[in-house]
C-alpha cells in the first residue's frame, strides 16, 4: 500500500460523519476531473472507469442518507445524487461531456457548502 493510501484510509477509520462526507465529496470530484480528462484525449476507458467510480461514490453518498433525522434536506440530496447518477449513467452513451461538466460543478457546489458547515459548526462534528 502507498503512503497515500495509507494516509486515506488513517483519515477514513478517524473521520467523524461530517469529514467522511467531505471525504466521500473529495472522491466523486477527483473521479469527474478524470473522467473530463479522459473525454478531453478521447481515453474511452479511462472515461468509462472514471465514470463508474463517480456513480458508485454518489451510490454510496445516497445510501449513507438518513431521512428520518435529514427530512427535507436528505430528500433533497437523495434526488440530486439520483439526477446526478441518472445523468453520469446516460452519459456513458454518448461521446459528450456535458453530463461530467454538469456533475462535477454541482459536486464543487456541494463540497463548498459541506466544508462550510463543518466550519461553522464544530459542535456538530463533535456530535455527527
Amino acid at each position: 500500500m502507498g503512503a497515500y493510501n495509507a494516509y486515506l484510509e488513517q483519515r477514513v477509520l478517524t473521520a467523524d460523519r461530517l469529514e467522511l462526507v467531505r471525504l466521500s465529496y473529495e472522491a466523486l470530484e477527483r473521479a469527474l476531473s478524470r473522467a473530463q480528462e479522459a473525454v478531453a484525449v478521447g481515453d474511452l476507458a479511462g472515461e468509462a472507469e472514471a465514470t463508474g467510480k463517480a456513480v458508485a461514490a454518489l451510490a454510496e453518498l445516497a445510501a449513507s442518507l438518513n431521512y428520518e433525522e435529514g427530512g427535507e434536506i436528505a430528500q433533497n440530496l437523495g434526488a440530486l445524487y439520483g439526477y446526478m447518477m441518472n445523468r453520469l449513467t446516460q452519459h456513458m452513451c454518448s461521446a459528450s461531456s456535458e453530463a461530467i461538466d454538469e456533475a462535477l460543478a454541482i459536486v464543487r457546489k456541494l463540497r463548498e457548502a459541506w466544508d462550510a458547515l463543518g466550519e461553522r459548526a464544530p459542535a456538530a462534528r463533535m456530535a455527527a
